[in-house]
């Protein structure tokens, strides 16, 4: 085994132990796409996942991306890659599986929309949609050899095409957002990260049931935030209620109000 190799398998093996994953398919996966495939050739500005400032790698050496590290995409905007662990977390508790159809909001440059290429198989889809136009270009040319991928520059506040069996957002948004929720299947699930101004908040998963959706939140998240984002007292207000009301018990509701949940 090559000294690249047996770094991958022990960041593998790091992230399955630490997240407690129980998808072999997304193990398979992580175990196959390479990250260095989805980035600028190094040196790198990395960071942990407590750290407050990047630090440069030694060299071009992709062994030092197979770490649960934050790649810098853009650091002046402080844009980074997904940390590995967290969303090969969201990835398992999303139960994605063989042939789904999986809508990515913001897909970056491409590493995880690879990795759900690997998860959903030649029989399943993946639309990434990325607003930026330029992380859209670079990850559409990342993405070429992925059969399985259509990379989408646009908003995905406004198409997400036909309708999918999981929604995963990647960024931060004051509330779940009508066309995610009404682009689901029954039993269709949906990620969505709800933060304050301040990028923090908590990533929720929302499930389609016979008469309407239940949130639960997963896990506390800090997150760049998406495109649309409102940025008024408000839309905190109602990103805190979001996190606060489905931090208690399963939330349910059949329809959204101005964000908030709705019985009608």
């Amino acid at each position: 085994m090559s000294d690249l190799a047996a770094v991958r398998a022990r960041y593998v093996e790091r992230i399955a132990r630490r997240e407690r994953i129980s998808s072999p398919r997304l193990l398979e996966a992580l175990a196959t796409v390479p990250r260095e495939d989805f980035l600028a050739r190094g040196p790198w500005r990395i960071k942990g996942e407590a750290a407050r400032s990047y630090r440069l790698s030694p060299d071009a050496d992709p062994v030092h991306l197979y770490d649960n590290v934050l790649v810098a995409i853009d650091a002046r905007r402080r844009l980074d890659t997904g940390l590995p662990s967290l969303w090969a977390h969201f990835i398992d508790v999303l139960d994605v599986k063989e042939k789904d159809r999986v809508v990515q909001i913001g897909c970056g440059l491409g590493y995880f929309s690879a990795v759900l290429s690997k998860i959903v198989g030649p029989k399943g889809r993946v639309t990434a949609v990325e607003c930026d136009e330029r992380l859209a270009e670079r990850a559409a040319g990342y993405l070429r050899a992925y059969r399985n991928v259509e990379v989408v520059h646009g908003d995905g506040c406004e198409k997400v095409g036909d309708a999918a069996d999981v929604v995963i957002v990647h960024a931060g948004f004051a509330h779940p957002h009508p066309l995610w929720l009404q682009s689901l299947r029954p039993r269709g699930r949906l990620l969505v990260p709800l933060t304050q101004r301040d990028r923090e908040g908590a990533a929720l998963k929302i499930t389609r049931r016979d008469r309407g959706f239940e949130a639960e939140a997963v896990q506390q998240i800090r997150i760049f935030p998406g495109r649309g984002r409102g940025v008024t007292a408000l839309d905190d207000r109602v990103a805190d209620w979001w996190q606060r009301a489905s931090a208690l018990a399963p939330l349910r509701f059949r329809r959204l109000e101005q964000g908030l949940p709705a019985d009608g």
